[in-house]
């Protein structure tokens, strides 16, 4: 399969990340066919799209023609059945190795044999998840960063079994949707996870140890190192319950001490303390508008 031949982009979950590659593949001019399992997280998807359209609108972006075309391209649906119509699929689930085998397991029984399964995993095994299928050769990892529709990352994953053709056309999906993807291994958190986390990890064992408060950590970070967003603003955007779960995945394949996750992590996401989604994390974000 080329990249002329693809109409319609499958995206399996309607959350955060799974969203907005729904966005930018509509906006790129791709039909949609967008998967959740209720209509309530569809509906969640769907208002996030919408958010984001309004704020292009706003700053003279998109034209409120050019908003509602992207919209109508955008169909929703809870029978992964439908995933049929696709002519290229990017998983976007939770970031469970179980939860994704079953899903891909299903996919390859249900999509044309020529399409690519792609996964934005951030630190799974694009390998591990490709031996869940008859189509090894055609799954690939698409990483996208949040929020997608502003971050021009892709990290295209190449599984010790995905075929140089498949990380071409994966190369060209990431590129048609106006991203600057790069090419990397299925090493655990592939490029950006594999550094960018135990820098985050450290300065929650900094933060645990009272070298400094949440405040003080990060502004060190931003106006020290020229961050843009400190460390711990980091964890609250990303979720601390999904960094937690990168750095568990690190620790465990390379089973470097350096990986080892703050215990601090653990406790917050015990506490729900996960970051902004749900209002609290390193800070508060129940009074910020």
């Amino acid at each position: 399969m080329e990249i002329g031949d693809i109409g319609t982009v499958g995206v399996v979950g309607a959350g955060t990340m799974g969203s907005g590659i729904a966005q930018v593949a509509a906006t790129a001019g791709f039909k949609v066919v967008l998967r959740d399992i209720s209509d309530a997280a569809l509906d969640r998807g769907i208002k996030i799209i919408e958010r984001s359209l309004g704020k292009l609108t706003k700053k003279g972006k998109l034209s409120e023609e050019e908003a509602s075309g992207i919209l109508k391209r955008i169909s929703k649906t809870l029978d992964l059945q439908e995933m049929k119509r696709a002519d290229y699929v990017i998983e976007a689930a939770f970031e469970k190795m179980e939860v994704k085998k079953e899903i891909f397991g299903e996919l390859d029984k249900i999509c044309r044999p020529d399409v690519v399964l792609a996964s934005n995993t951030s630190s799974l095994s694009i390998t591990e998840i490709a031996a869940s299928t008859s189509r090894p050769e055609k799954v690939v990892g698409m990483h996208f960063f949040n929020p997608v529709p502003v971050l021009p990352l892709v990290e295209i994953v190449q599984g010790l079994t995905t075929s140089d053709e498949t990380v071409e056309l994966a190369y060209e999906v990431a590129k048609r949707f106006g991203k600057s993807p790069i090419k990397t291994k299925d090493q655990p958190g592939f490029i950006v996870n594999r550094i960018l986390v135990p820098y985050m990890n450290e300065a929650a064992f900094a933060y645990m140890e009272g070298v400094g408060s949440a405040e003080e950590i990060d502004q060190a970070m931003k106006w020290g190192a020229n961050m843009p967003i400190g460390p711990l603003a980091l964890f609250d955007l990303v979720g601390i319950d999904v960094a937690l779960d990168v750095l568990e995945v690190l620790y465990r394949e390379f089973g470097d001490p350096k990986f080892r996750p703050a215990p601090i992590l653990r406790q917050m996401v015990r506490a729900g303390r996960l970051g902004r989604k749900t209002g609290k994390g390193f800070f508060d974000y129940t009074e910020r508008v």
